[in-house]
């Protein structure tokens, strides 16, 4: 307590001008979140925090700015950090020197593998590093019923209130099981009773009307699954925040930016969701979605806006999103506001990184007590197999640049009794092998939308149980990408005539490399590039295919457990 009052005490003689600033960012153009305006004025940062804003002169440390945008540091009010493929480490080395410096992340993807023990990984890890990470949470592990799918772990009322109680905890994350809601099912409205009174956040896609007002009843305050103007505009009309989402499989901006107005853009936010590696290095993270909303027409300090100010009042961040006296000194400089090019990134008060490159250190990462998590029964060719008889006449069609998918009614080509890929009709087979309990079970269908004419693609990464899912020409080359998986105890994996043309291991709970960011970042391009030689039509085909076993999006999902109609409630089609 001494400690914080003198702190304080020294701040506001800084902020008074009686006493020197640490550091004075001079001559710069400071965008003002609270009133959209741009200041031609001075900054004093005292320690970690902003002392004042305007006419000071005397500090230990000055840099003139010379009529640089003095901004706050970005702010991604939702995101999946292990959808990066990063350990924590090199994600923040990844995203800081883009100029965000705050987080706020739902470890459901390694929750779902490893339970309350993958979320301490994580948070393990960011002790050191520069950048705020807070957590939401997983209210959804497994995401549904596990009649529907397997999960390696599950998360119920109890472990979800032991999670809300850790520090850096905001509220619950996106509540997925919107049928259990809809339904008052007592187990998922228990979970949302833990969470009274905190943040709480939604995932709603196509949600409308009646439907709409219940699942906004039982006390959920945001959505980030519109894809559509009129879905975006009706869930603000109810009272939702509007997360807008710019991810790599995931892209709303262009579709919801029309909903921007003077009426509501403080009831909107920029976020990311999921975002691999290679966009996070070659395109950016929020960044990215500011500068994309620019050229799109947004005015460039109602895009700041959105990605810093929006999140921080949402989330109850008090002393972030704005350059302001008492605020925490997390700030970016800009040369222009349209290209969103970040100079320099300013972390509580000290530079931690200039032109793009990182100036802090990461330890090393040494061993992995999230290993040895992919286990799977034996599997031959047969087990990858469809029985004519038995499948029905349906097809999943994977959308370019979205997450929902199209129910086909389609005539299945039937080989010796098996249903096999139809490549002239780019009909190809899917399956989704359960990893880990090695119960064996295989969900096996058929999807449109990749245009692959041989080979194979896999991954360990299937939002959000994450089990192992496959898409193929032939049983013989998905075969081979799957026990590669195996043998890389997680991992992407690109398959061609029986052999491996190319993978990236994933070994820390069979979603993270614990590589640098770059090396992770060239291992994607080159698995995209093969992908591309035979002739893969989508432009992030592995994030695509990490979402065709997600089964709390619409229209048609494959899980472990088989086909799984997502058009209303959530149900496994008989076979």
């Amino acid at each position: 307590m001494k400690e914080a009052v003198a702190n304080t005490a020294s701040l506001i003689k800084a902020a008074r001008g009686l006493e020197p600033a640490d550091l004075l960012l001079a001559n710069a153009r400071v965008v003002n979140t609270f009133t959209g305006e741009i200041e031609r004025q001075n900054v004093a940062i005292l320690g970690d925090r902003i002392a004042g804003v305007g006419d000071y002169s005397e500090a230990r440390e000055t840099w003139d700015l010379d009529g640089m945008y003095v901004a706050p540091g970005f702010i991604d009010g939702h995101t999946h950090v292990e959808s990066s493929l990063l350990h924590i480490t090199q994600y923040a080395r990844a995203v800081v020197p883009r100029g965000t410096t705050s987080v706020v992340t739902d470890l459901h993807e390694i929750a779902n593998v490893c339970g309350l023990e993958g979320i301490k990984y994580v948070l393990r890890w960011t002790r050191r590093l520069p950048l705020d990470v807070y957590v939401m949470a997983p209210s959804c592990v497994p995401a549904t019923s596990p009649d529907l799918e397997t999960s390696g772990a599950i998360l119920g009322p109890a472990e979800i209130s032991a999670a809300l109680r850790e520090k850096g905890n905001l509220g619950l994350g996106e509540m997925m099981d919107y049928p259990g809601v809809l339904s008052g099912d007592d187990e998922v409205i228990r979970k949302l009773e833990v969470a009274r009174g905190k943040v709480v956040d939604g995932h709603a896609p196509r949600m409308s009307g009646k439907e709409l007002n219940g699942y906004i009843a039982a006390g959920i305050h945001s959505d980030h699954e519109s894809t559509a103007r009129e879905e975006g505009a009706e869930k603000l009309r109810r009272g939702m925040r509007l997360f807008i989402r710019e991810g790599s499989s995931e892209k709303n901006l262009e579709a919801l930016l029309p909903l921007i107005t003077d009426k509501t853009y403080k009831r909107c936010s920029f976020v990311v969701d999921d975002r691999t590696c290679l966009d996070l290095l070659e395109d950016g993270d929020m960044d990215a979605i500011v500068r994309k909303a620019i050229k799109l027409g947004l005015d460039p300090v109602r895009a700041i806006q959105l990605a810093t100010i929006n999140n921080a009042e949402y989330f109850r961040l008090w002393r972030l999103g704005a350059v302001a006296p008492g605020y925490t000194a997390n700030l970016v400089t800009l040369k222009d506001l349209s290209s969103v090019r970040v100079d320099r990134v300013i972390y509580h008060g000290q530079l931690v990184s200039r032109a793009g490159r990182p100036l802090f250190s990461t330890a090393p990462i040494r061993g992995n007590n999230l290993s040895d998590t992919v286990r799977i029964k034996p599997l031959e060719a047969e087990d990858l197999a469809i029985p004519a008889g038995k499948y029905p006449p349906l097809a999943i069609e994977a959308i370019p640049g979205q997450i929902v998918t199209r129910k086909l009614a389609v005539q299945p080509k039937v080989q010796w009794g098996k249903v096999v890929a139809d490549i002239e009709r780019d009909l190809l087979k899917l399956v989704v092998v359960e990893r880990h309990k090695a119960t064996g079970n295989t969900g096996r269908g058929l999807v449109r939308g990749f245009g692959l004419r041989s080979g194979a693609l896999a991954t360990s990464i299937a939002h959000d149980s994450h089990n192992i899912v496959c898409v193929g020409t032939n049983d013989r080359d998905m075969l081979a990408a799957i026990k590669e998986i195996e043998r890389l105890q997680g991992g992407l994996v690109v398959a061609e005539r029986g052999k491996i043309l190319g993978s990236l291991a994933l070994p820390i709970a069979g979603l993270l490399s614990p590589e640098p960011a770059e090396e992770v970042s060239h291992d994607l391009r080159q698995l995209e590039v093969l992908a591309l030689g035979m002739d893969c039509r989508l432009p992030s085909p592995f994030a695509t295919l990490s979402f065709l076993a997600l089964p709390v999006i619409p229209e048609l999902r494959l899980t472990d457990k088989g086909l799984v109609d997502v058009t209303d409630a959530p149900k496994l089609i008989e076979m």
